[in-house]
């Protein structure tokens, strides 16, 4: 199945529609690009939107390898057939993970500016990204919202990676993704326009939310 989005806005009418079930849910984004993803479906919904916050904690070598995330309120989630592949432990990148604290800690200073996550104990929760490629990431951000006791969590997103879809389906109620391609390489191939956002963007975003 082959779709190319316009852009993030167009990706989260159309993946609005798939969300209509939903009642009275929280909308928790993931920065930057879930940001623009999630305006129209919070608006679509009469939603509370808000961010969740997560890092990816990178091969020290090759920081663009992710070998775990971490979202606030979570702790590490970490790839352990990875780590052993390259012959690390936990452990051993506890300094990278002490870095992405401090940076996860600057951008819910940055995004939400003083205020708490909204009250997910009891609620609906949809998590929203704008694709799903290795998983890290939204799997860090899955297990934060499950400790705040939601009464049920969804995982929307316009397109990811099959096998990173499956992966997830144990971590989520409930797995919403309009396209799972055979030939999945990046989230930005399905996207005509696939800027890189700025902090400022995602916060006009929130604003105009």
């Amino acid at each position: 199945m082959d779709i190319v989005f316009a852009d993030r806005a167009e990706a989260g009418e159309m993946l609005a529609e798939r969300l209509q079930h939903l009642r009275d849910p929280v909308v928790l984004a993931l920065p930057r690009g879930g940001v623009a993803v999630a305006v129209p479906i919070a608006r679509r919904l009469g939603a509370v939107l808000d961010v969740l916050v997560t890092r990816k904690i990178g091969y020290p070598p090759s920081p663009e390898l992710g070998v775990g995330a971490i979202a606030e309120g979570g702790e590490p989630v970490f790839d352990h057939q990875l780590l052993r592949r390259l012959g690390l432990t936990p452990e051993s990148v506890a300094d990278v993970v002490e870095d992405e604290r401090r940076e996860l800690a600057r951008r819910v200073e940055t995004y939400r500016q003083g205020r708490p996550l909204p009250a997910l104990a009891g609620r609906e929760v949809v998590v929203i990204d704008d694709g799903l490629a290795t998983g890290g990431t939204a799997r860090a951000a899955l297990r934060a919202v499950r400790a705040a006791n939601p009464a049920r969590v969804t995982l929307a997103v316009p397109v990811g990676s099959r096998a990173t879809v499956e992966a997830l389906r144990e971590e989520a109620d409930e797995v919403i993704v309009l396209a799972t391609p055979e030939d999945f390489r990046a989230v930005g191939q399905w996207y005509e326009r696939f800027d890189q956002l700025s902090d400022a963007d995602v916060l006009g975003l929130l604003a105009e939310a």
